[in-house]
């Protein structure tokens, strides 16, 4: 099978963007990522930057390997509207769009032949390295994988295989002078374009295991996990709405005081494709109570009270600030 042969099967398989590059080593991101983790850009963030010496290596992910396949997913849907009393989730988290790249690729693989390993949402492979190189999409000012068609809504995967393929071309196109996403994050995380500060990143709050810096927690409004800013004013991602319009909106806004009641092991199972600390539901309630904070009112003073007494001290000074934030506003 020839490279635009397997192109045209990736298509034919529902894959949104597809490329190839050779299975070697991401010398220059190896050294990024090394280099960003000794200035402590990385916060406590693991995933592919805790081995660079294996993510940054496709060659060592398959004996024989030659070849590095890369796809795109396009998981952008419409938005319902945002109702009193509902947080927001980042949209990546509406559902499982790597599922169905997992099983594409995999029947990639199989049609394709040879010995082949998928990595999809995978810690040993820099899946945004090899997207760059195959020209599915090129690395954005905030630092996301930027395709011509889907913008930066794209999960990535990989098929390394040890089938002979020539490569596809990178991209000749960058951001420009546009500097939208950086203007726009509000705590000024993308202080270097194509370089991003987590420990100033909205994203990376919503995850940590920690308290969110007061400074932070105004900027996050309603949202409850992971952070759109960034992509929502990018001009590469203009259009996607018209592209997908016969879609449904999509209704995932989340309740917040049902955040704070329900049973914490509940909570945690209905949300099991988020990434939660040790699946330690306090700190998706952490998050509630900032999202109280900037958007309740004075039916949710009591819940907050209630809260603010908590044993958990994480819990109660994040509900204390949540009320004082209400009560200025009534």
């Amino acid at each position: 099978m020839t490279r635009d042969e397997v192109i045209r099967l990736g298509a034919e398989l529902g894959i949104d963007a597809l490329g190839v590059t050779r299975a070697e080593a991401y010398v220059q991101t190896e050294r990024h990522i090394v280099e960003r983790r000794e200035r402590g850009l990385f916060a406590g963030m693991k995933f592919t930057m805790a081995r660079p010496d294996q993510s940054c290596h496709p060659e060592s992910l398959l004996p024989g390997a030659r070849s590095v396949i890369s796809a795109a997913a396009c998981y952008w849907k419409p938005e319902s509207p945002l109702e009193p009393g509902e947080g927001r989730l980042a949209r990546y988290t509406w559902a499982d769009a790597y599922e169905a790249l997992r099983e594409q690729l995999d029947e990639l693989g199989h049609r394709l032949g040879g010995t082949y390993r998928v990595l999809v949402d995978a810690n040993q492979h820099v899946d945004r390295e090899a997207a760059a190189r195959s020209g599915v999409g090129f690395y954005g000012k905030n630092t996301m994988l930027i395709t011509r068609r889907h913008g930066s809504w794209v999960v990535l995967g990989t098929l390394v295989t040890d089938v002979e393929l020539d490569s596809t071309p990178p991209l000749t196109t960058d951001c420009g002078e546009c500097r939208l996403c950086i203007d726009a994050c509000p705590t000024g995380a993308l202080d270097e374009p194509g370089t991003l500060d987590a420990t100033k990143c909205l994203s990376y709050w919503t995850q940590a295991p920690a308290a969110i810096p007061e400074g932070y927690r105004a900027a996050l409004g309603a949202q409850v996990y992971g952070c759109d800013i960034c992509q929502d004013v990018c001009p590469w991602n203009r259009g996607v709405e018209k592209r997908r319009s016969e879609l449904p909106e999509h209704d995932t806004h989340v309740d917040l005081v049902a955040w704070l009641e329900q049973d914490g092991e509940a909570l945690v199972d209905e949300y099991a494709r988020l990434f939660v600390p040790r699946n330690d539901p306090r700190w998706l309630r952490r998050n509630a109570l900032v999202a109280l904070g900037n958007t309740g009112g004075p039916e949710h003073v009591a819940v907050l009270t209630r809260h603010a007494a908590d044993d958990d001290e994480l819990i109660a000074e994040h509900a204390a600030w949540a009320l004082d934030r209400v009560r200025s506003r009534t």
